[in-house]
C-alpha cells in the first residue's frame, strides 16, 4: 500500500561523497518524520539522521558536519548528502517514515515503513 525505495548506494573512495535518496510511494495522505538509518555487518541498525515534516533535523554524533539530511515534501522524498565518507560509514543503510496512509476502506492510520536498503561502502 505505501512503500519506499531507495537509491544512490554504492562503492567510494574514503573522504568521497553519496547522495542517497527514498521516495515514499502509495496511498499517502502525508508523512512525519523521516529518517536514514544504518547497519554494518554484526552491528544492530542505528539512527543516523532524522528530519521532521517541518525540518527539524537530528544526526549521530559521528556524522555531524559530514552528512546531510532534507526533504521535498511535495515529492515525498528524503535524501542524505554523505560527504567526507569514511570506511567505517560502510552499511547497509535504510529509510524511514512514519507515513499517513489511507487504507482501502478509507480509513487513515499511521504506519512506520522501512525501505530495503541500500549499500554504501567505502574503500580505505
Amino acid at each position: 500500500q505505501v512503500q519506499l525505495v531507495e537509491s544512490g548506494g554504492g562503492l567510494v573512495q574514503a573522504g568521497g561523497s553519496l547522495r542517497l535518496s527514498c521516495a515514499a510511494s502509495g496511498n499517502i495522505v502525508g508523512i512525519e518524520t523521516m529518517g536514514w538509518y544504518r547497519q554494518a555487518p554484526g552491528n544492530q541498525r542505528e539512527l543516523v539522521a532524522s528530519i521532521t515534516r517541518l525540518g527539524t533535523t537530528n544526526y549521530k554524533d559521528s556524522v555531524k558536519g559530514r552528512f546531510t539530511i532534507s526533504r521535498d515534501n511535495a515529492k515525498n522524498t528524503v535524501y542524505l548528502q554523505m560527504n567526507s565518507l569514511k570506511p567505517e560509514d560502510t552499511a547497509v543503510y535504510y529509510c524511514n517514515a512514519d507515513i499517513w496512509r489511507r487504507s482501502a476502506s478509507g480509513t487513515i492510520g499511521l504506519l512506520n515503513t522501512w525501505g530495503q536498503g541500500t549499500l554504501v561502502t567505502v574503500s580505505s
